[in-house]
C-alpha cells in the first residue's frame, strides 16, 4: 500500500472525527472535574485529603510512565488503530464501572464504593497511557504537519466549549438528584457520551506505516536505547527542557486564587467568572493557534504561549480587582492550549518516522513531572510569600522562553 498524498491525509472526515472525539471525551470527563466535582464525590463517601489527591492524580494522568512501555511495542506496529480501539473499550468500561458501582453500593457500602471508584479510575487512566502513544501516532499518520495544528486547535476549541456545557449540566444534575444517585447518573450518562467520541475516532482512516523499527529484545534494552537517543539528539533535549519548564506556571497557578481571596471579595459569582475567563481564553486562542500552525509556525506558538505565561505571572504581582484576575486566567487559558499544540506538533516534526512513538514517550514522561510543580509551589509558599513564589516562577519561565527560541520547526 502506497503512502497517501498530503491531500488524502488531511481528509475532512478524519478531521471531523478528531474534533468529535475531543468534544465528547471532554463532555464526559468534566463531570468528574479533578478540582471541583471529584473531591465532592470522594469526601461524600468518607475519603480524606490524601485520597482526593490520589484519585485526582489518577484522573489527570496517573499512567504516564506506562507510555514508555507502550512505545516499546508501538514502534514496530505498521497499524495502531485496532490497539487504540481496545484502549477506548477499556476506558469506557472503567468509567461506566464507576457509575454502576456507586449506584449499587454507594448508599450502604461507602468503603467498597471508594475502592471501586479507585479501580475504575485506575483502569481509565492506565489504558490512557497506552492510548496517548497510539493517538499521537495516528495524528502523525493522518494529518500533515501544517494541517495537524489546525485540526488540534479546532479540537481544543470545541473541547473548551464542551467543558463549559458539561460543567453547567453536571451542576444541574447534582441539584436534581440526591447523592449518591446523582454521582452515579453523572458517570453512567457521561460514559455513553464519551463512548460516542471513542467511536468517532475509532473509525478514522489509517494509512499503513512503511518505516517501522525492529523492537528490542527486552524493555530494559529499549530504555537504554531511549536514554542514548535523548543524549544524542540535541533538538529533543531542547524540546524536552523547554516544555518541562513551560509547566512552571503550575508552581503558582493554584495559589493565585488564594492570593486573590485575600485582596478582593471572592464570592461564587467571582470564582465562576474567573473559571469562565480561562475557558474563553482557551477557545479564542485556538483560532489563532490553528492559523499559525497551518502556516508551519509551531515554534512561534511556543514562543508566544510561554511569553503569555510570563505576562500572566507579572500581572499577578499587582492584581487588585476582579477584572485583572479574569485577565490573568484568560491569558493562562490561551497559554496552556498553545503549549499543548506546539509541543505535540514539534516533537512529531523532529522525530524520525520509525521512532515517533519513542520520541513522544520520552517527551511525555519527562515533561509530565511538571504536573507536580504545584506540590513544590505549595512548599515554597509555606515558607516564603506570594511575591517570592511569583518571582521564582518568572525566572523559570524566562529560561523556558529563551530555550524555546532554539526549538526546531519545519524548514
Amino acid at each position: 500500500m502506497n503512502t497517501p498524498q498530503p491531500h488524502q491525509m488531511d481528509s475532512k472526515s478524519n478531521h471531523n472525527k478528531n474534533v468529535l472525539h475531543g468534544f465528547f471525551v471532554m463532555l464526559g470527563t468534566t463531570v468528574a472535574e479533578a478540582h471541583t466535582i471529584l473531591p465532592l464525590i470522594i469526601t461524600y463517601f468518607g475519603g480524606g485529603a490524601i485520597l482526593v489527591g490520589l484519585f485526582s492524580s489518577l484522573l489527570r494522568g496517573g499512567a504516564v510512565l506506562v507510555q514508555l512501555y507502550a512505545a516499546f511495542h508501538a514502534q514496530g506496529y505498521p497499524l495502531v488503530l485496532n490497539y487504540m480501539r481496545k484502549v477506548f473499550l477499556f476506558r469506557f468500561l472503567g468509567w461506566f464501572f464507576i457509575g454502576v458501582t456507586i449506584l449499587l453500593f454507594g448508599k450502604d457500602y461507602p468503603t467498597l464504593t471508594l475502592f471501586c471508584i479507585g479501580t475504575g479510575l485506575f483502569i481509565f487512566s492506565f489504558s490512557a497511557g497506552f492510548g496517548a502513544i497510539y493517538f499521537k501516532e495516528l495524528l502523525a499518520k493522518i494529518f500533515t504537519h501544517k494541517f495537524r495544528g489546525k485540526s488540534m486547535a479546532t479540537r481544543q476549541f470545541f473541547s473548551a466549549l464542551a467543558a463549559i456545557i458539561s460543567g453547567a449540566a453536571a451542576g444541574y444534575m447534582l441539584e436534581l438528584y440526591e447523592p449518591p444517585y446523582n454521582f452515579a447518573f453523572l458517570f453512567i450518562i457521561s460514559s455513553f457520551l464519551m463512548g460516542f467520541g471513542f467511536w468517532a475516532f475509532g473509525t478514522v482512516t489509517e494509512p499503513v506505516k512503511q518505516n517501522v523499527s525492529v523492537k528490542e529484545k527486552s524493555f530494559r534494552e529499549f530504555l537504554k536505547n531511549a536514554r542514548k537517543l535523548l543524549r544524542s539528539d540535541k533538538n529533543l533535549q531542547v524540546q524536552v527542557a523547554t516544555f518541562l519548564l513551560a509547566y512552571s506556571y503550575l508552581f503558582t497557578l493554584p495559589f493565585i486564587i488564594l492570593d486573590a481571596k485575600e485582596k478582593i471579595n471572592l464570592d461564587g459569582v467571582a470564582i465562576g467568572s474567573i473559571i469562565t475567563a480561562q475557558m474563553v481564553g482557551a477557545m479564542i486562542s485556538n483560532i489563532i493557534w490553528g492559523k499559525l500552525s497551518s502556516r508551519g509556525f509551531n515554534k512561534r506558538i511556543a514562543n508566544i504561549s510561554i511569553f503569555a505565561s510570563i505576562i500572566s505571572i507579572l500581572l499577578a504581582f499587582t492584581a487588585s480587582n476582579l477584572f485583572m484576575y479574569m485577565l490573568i486566567f484568560f491569558i493562562i487559558g490561551a497559554a496552556i492550549d498553545g503549549s499543548r499544540i506546539s509541543s505535540t506538533n514539534l516533537v512529531i516534526i523532529i522525530a524520525p518516522e520509525d521512532k515517533r512513538p519513542v520520541y513522544n514517550a520520552i517527551q511525555t514522561n519527562i515533561t509530565s513531572f511538571g504536573m507536580f510543580f504545584s506540590f513544590a509551589g505549595g512548599a515554597i509558599l509555606e515558607y516564603t510569600n506570594y511575591q517570592f513564589l511569583y518571582a521564582f516562577t518568572l525566572v523559570l519561565l524566562v529560561v523556558s522562553f529563551l530555550l524555546s527560541l532554539r526549538l526546531k520547526d519545519l524548514d
